[in-house]
């Protein structure tokens, strides 16, 4: 099992989202934090990025496919994003967290966090 990590936080993505008629016809921020494990040793070792997990690749596949959708619910984002990133990147576990901020009024954050493996 890999046990080392790449995290990506704060990830600032603006799209459709919600299950109101009048968020179906506005963009909302959603901030997603991953940790993704990732053998980072051989890239340590060698200080060689193609042993990276290409994290700026990373959050541009997610940001283009989060833009390019409309959603209800931040917990189909955050499944979605799980199957993108574990399929795209070939990683064989991930933590992701999304948040809507601004969803309710009087709370600072909403979000969901979950957890999916390749197998």
């Amino acid at each position: 099992m890999i046990t080392d990590r790449v995290l990506i936080e704060s990830l600032t993505v603006y799209t459709t989202i919600g299950v109101y008629d009048w968020e179906k016809t506005i963009k909302q921020k959603l901030v997603l934090d991953l940790e993704i494990a990732w053998d980072n040793k051989p890239a340590g070792k060698s200080d060689k990025v193609e042993f990276c997990l290409d994290y700026f690749v990373v959050c541009q596949s997610i940001t283009s496919f989060i833009e390019a959708n409309k959603f209800e619910l931040i917990e189909t984002v955050a499944e979605r994003v799980a199957e993108l990133v574990i399929a795209q990147f070939s990683v064989q576990w991930l933590k992701i967290k999304v948040s809507k901020p601004d969803a309710i009024a009087n709370a600072g954050n909403v979000a969901v966090l979950i957890e999916r493996s390749a197998n």
